[in-house]
């Protein structure tokens, strides 16, 4: 009897624990702070929140990305993709440390931080998308009805990432935006979704004719754009373009189509090289790739391509696409016919389009083996100096500190822009373990003779700068066993002018930023400035043979 007593009272204490575990692990609603772990450096990256009131798990809900601008964080922008300005003489700091009380809307909203200031790209951009990630796993989302939006920086972000991942969104809506380098390319991209932005006429920092030659360049494209532009507004253009909640109300009236009649993609890189039922497969890192791809009837798809050597397309569950029926491809003019289950590889050779499997080389360029040498430091990567060589104490001293300078992610750039708040790690070449290497990009600083690591790889690393050139810098990217390698010898990548020149202090400016001047690998002499060859490795990541040439005629380069 009082072993089922004690059974009975175990078995309530057990269901009391368990709901009381439960009900605190329970989020309120209304706008708060979550975090997400990144493995670009171990940490835990903040993003704000807002969960709608009555939060159902069993129900889907719309889902809206915001982007902050520069100089600004993820809590300011949930309060102004809200409506939510700062009081009367309040700071940025000040407003950042609550939430004012808001309308209830009927959506999920995060807002990124994203290291801080730093663009949407690299880092940014995987932060972003790794945030969307956790939303989703955590929370239960309506894929057909994803919203992205940013004001400034983070409207040049909604461009980016919108169009970079075309077919993720139902629509996007730039305020003010800046967009960064390489966006024009994908305007095409914009054919499935409306893009509203919004945009002050006096506005100092991102000049009007910018935006509206973007208005412009989308209408000009088939996208559907709206446009409001507000007289005599300065660079705070989303207080009028966020105000009473007006964007949720305009994203509520559209819906992702996830199988579209037609598909119009463009891309440079392979790490952006999907949208809805279509994948570039074969073409030329940092060389525009475009397909357009449009059923015509039933079973039957017209193709366009431009720059593109091999290309898949899955048309499983598109209403335009019968499994049993033969479907007909006109590509390029050329007509295929085709029984298939909907999964196909379409590949090129001498002009002619065929079915064929994707037999690409284990040393062509491909996701995450593809450069540029931005790339390396996009995700997790460690920095390794070299011990070889036996050093005295100041030469390893040196050593470590030029590669600390390029690890320093978080150099203080005053009030407004801050720090850029990503912390990778910096060892040794002694220090780094298997599970490094298996896991992380290396940037490697030295030769095979001061860098064990450089020595270790050298069978499989096209080059190599002799140790006697020390008037030149050599760095390039490679990849190796699954991950890349940056080799950085001689004088650092990031080398302006003299120590000793009255302009010293420019002598050093944010490493990471001077590698996106490159592209995959750079001979230079002296300085940055006086550059002997560079550029990108062939597809199959040997030298182009002008390229070969200059670093052969320069004397200071070996060749595997």
């Amino acid at each position: 009897m009082k072993i089922k007593q004690y059974q009975k009272i175990s078995a309530t204490l057990i269901f009391f624990f368990i709901t009381l575990v439960t009900s605190a692990q329970k989020l309120a609603s209304g706008p708060q702070v979550l975090t997400f772990h990144s493995d670009v450096d171990d940490t835990e990256q903040p993003y704000g929140l807002y969960l709608p009131k009555n939060y159902n798990p069993k129900k889907k809900y719309p889902f809206v990305v915001m982007l902050h601008g520069a100089g600004s964080n993820h809590r300011l922008a949930l309060r102004r993709v809200f409506g939510k300005s700062n009081a009367e003489g309040e700071s940025d700091v000040e407003a950042s440390r609550y939430f004012p009380e808001w309308k209830d809307v009927d959506y999920i909203v995060v807002s990124s931080f994203a290291r801080g200031t730093m663009g949407y790209q690299g880092v940014a951009e995987k932060d972003v998308m790794d945030m969307i990630a956790d939303a989703k796993k955590r929370f239960s989302i309506d894929e057909n009805r994803m919203y992205l939006t940013g004001l400034s920086m983070g409207g040049g972000g909604t461009m980016w990432v919108g169009l970079s991942y075309p077919d993720m969104w139902a629509a996007i809506a730039p305020v003010c935006p800046a967009p960064p380098a390489g966006t024009l390319e994908l305007v095409p991209n914009a054919l499935n979704f409306p893009v509203y932005f919004f945009q002050g006429d006096a506005d100092p920092a991102v000049k009007v004719d910018s935006t509206r030659k973007w208005v412009q360049r989308l209408k000009d494209a088939g996208t559907k754009v709206e446009y409001t532009e507000y007289p005599g507004v300065k660079h705070n253009s989303w207080e009028n373009a966020y105000k009473d909640e007006f964007i949720f109300d305009w994203f509520a009236r559209f819906q992702r189509n996830p199988y579209p009649e037609r598909v119009r993609f463009a891309t440079s890189q392979y790490k952006h090289n999907k949208s809805y039922w279509v994948t570039l497969d074969d073409f030329t890192p940092g060389t525009t790739a475009l397909i357009d791809a449009k059923f015509t009837a039933g079973n039957s798809i017209e193709i366009s391509t431009q720059g593109l050597k091999a290309f898949s397309l899955n048309l499983q569950g598109h209403r335009g696409f019968k499994a049993k029926k033969p479907l007909t491809l006109v590509i390029n003019g050329q007509t295929i016919n085709v029984n298939t289950d909907g999964v196909l590889t379409l590949t090129e050779s001498g002009n002619a389009w065929a079915v064929n499997a994707l037999n690409t080389l284990t040393s062509a360029k491909k996701k995450g083996a593809e450069g540029p040498m931005t790339e390396a430091i996009a995700d997790r990567h460690i920095y390794v100096y070299g011990t070889g060589g036996s050093p005295s104490v100041d030469e390893l001293n040196k050593r470590r500190a030029e590669a600390q300078k390029a690890m320093d992610w978080s150099v203080y750039r005053g009030d407004f822009l801050g720090r850029v708040m990503v912390f990778p790690r910096l060892l040794s070449d002694k220090e780094v373990r298997p599970s490094d290497i298996e896991s992380s990009n290396l940037i490697l600083f030295g030769t095979k003779e001061t860098n064990s690591l450089i020595e270790k790889f050298s069978d499989k690393l096209p080059m190599q700068l002799k140790a006697s050139a020390t008037d030149y810098g050599l760095a390039y990217v490679f990849p190796v066993g699954g991950h890349y390698v940056l080799v950085n010898s001689g004088l650092p990548w990031w080398t302006t002018v003299a120590e000793n020149s009255p302009m010293s202090r420019q002598a050093s400016p944010a490493p990471m930023n001077v590698l996106g001047r490159f592209q995959d690998f750079v001979l230079f002499k002296g300085t940055i400035n006086t550059v002997v060859s560079g550029g990108r490795f062939n597809n199959d990541w040997t030298l182009p043979a002008k390229e070969a040439d200059k670093l052969k005629a320069a004397g200071v380069v070996e060749f595997k």
